[in-house]
């Protein structure tokens, strides 16, 4: 089992750049499939980008390809999302997700194990 917790959001400008951190606790964490995914208020949350446990493989939602870089390290059990050229559009409540299955899911039901989330919001 993996709890995550994510840091890193605030409020930047359109053209700006964040990186977000997801630090997840259990022994598991080296074998297990990470993910962040996020919601904009009133629409439901949508898959942003995952990331296989070797840090090989890596998944991205149409809109953030090019902009967005997910990547990990298993030796401090944490997740990145490097956002950059940020968007209006991209202000949300971000989670970092987790889960032990095998397969690299783009779904939100993909995932088993969720952080708290953390808001980026951007302005224009």
């Amino acid at each position: 089992q993996v709890q995550p917790v994510e840091s890193g959001g605030g409020l930047v400008q359109a053209g700006d750049s964040l990186r977000l951190s997801c630090v997840a606790s259990g022994r598991s964490f080296g074998t297990s499939m990470m993910a962040w995914v996020r919601q904009a208020p009133g629409k439901e949350r949508e898959f942003v980008a995952g990331i296989g446990w070797s840090g090989i493989l890596t998944r991205y939602t149409d809109s953030v390809k090019g902009r967005f870089t997910i990547s990990r390290d298993n030796a401090k059990n944490t997740v990145y999302l490097q956002m950059n050229s940020l968007k209006p559009e991209d202000t949300a409540l971000y989670y970092c997700a987790a889960t032990s299955r095998l397969k690299l899911g783009t779904g939100v039901s993909d995932y088993d194990y969720w952080g708290q989330g953390t808001q980026v919001t951007v302005s224009s």
